[in-house]
């Protein structure tokens, strides 16, 4: 079922071409891999056409994300399903990893060309800051819709310590996050049984 993120705003009328289009220019135009993505999946998905809401897109995202897989075929996968069941996942998924299917197939024929091209080596390096920036946006602004505040930003910053740092498996940070918000909901769920 398609939602809107604002009340007032009709979304955008949902077809399988529309859905392959917007993911297959998404996939395209990215370069740096699935984190650069959320960002410009957000405003088309979100912003412009209104097919999610904000939070359904964050649901969508770290479900994609404790996923096995590519993140960004399993969030097209996520979203095209939430939007039309699998002909929508189907159109989305395939609109995502076609653009990098054929620039593969382009870099194949023509790699020898190019190899140790100066020039294609400094777009190379030019890029890498703009990627790290289009990671950091989304972070900054999806903290809010996860509802990370400042008495939880520990949270986060911890995992990313235990897995940069001390080299623990996310999966086990996953699980310890998942241990920690049933635990959380029993406290809750005790407290106000108590008053």
């Amino acid at each position: 079922m398609l939602t809107d993120s604002h009340e007032d705003i009709a979304p955008v009328p949902f077809s399988y071409w529309k859905a392959f289009v917007t993911f297959f220019k998404i996939g395209f135009f990215t370069i740096g891999g699935g984190a650069v993505m959320i960002p410009i999946i957000e405003r088309d998905v979100v912003d412009r056409l209104h097919w999610l809401t904000r939070e359904e897109f964050l649901d969508l995202m770290v479900v994609s994300q404790s996923a096995p897989g590519v993140f960004a075929a399993n969030f097209a996968i996520a979203i095209g399903y939430k939007l039309a069941g699998k002909k929508g996942s189907l159109a989305c998924a395939l609109g995502t990893v076609l653009p990098s299917i054929l620039i593969i197939l382009a870099i194949a024929l023509f790699f020898q060309q190019f190899r140790g091209n100066r020039v294609v080596e400094n777009v190379f390096r030019g890029i890498r800051p703009a990627v790290a920036a289009l990671i950091m946006g989304p972070i900054f602004k999806l903290s809010k819709s996860a509802g990370i505040t400042w008495k939880t930003v520990w949270i986060p910053i911890v995992a990313v310590l235990l897995i940069s740092l001390l080299g623990i498996s996310p999966v086990w940070v996953i699980a310890a996050g998942i241990a920690g918000g049933i635990c959380r909901y029993f406290v809750e769920k005790k407290k106000g049984g108590a008053e």
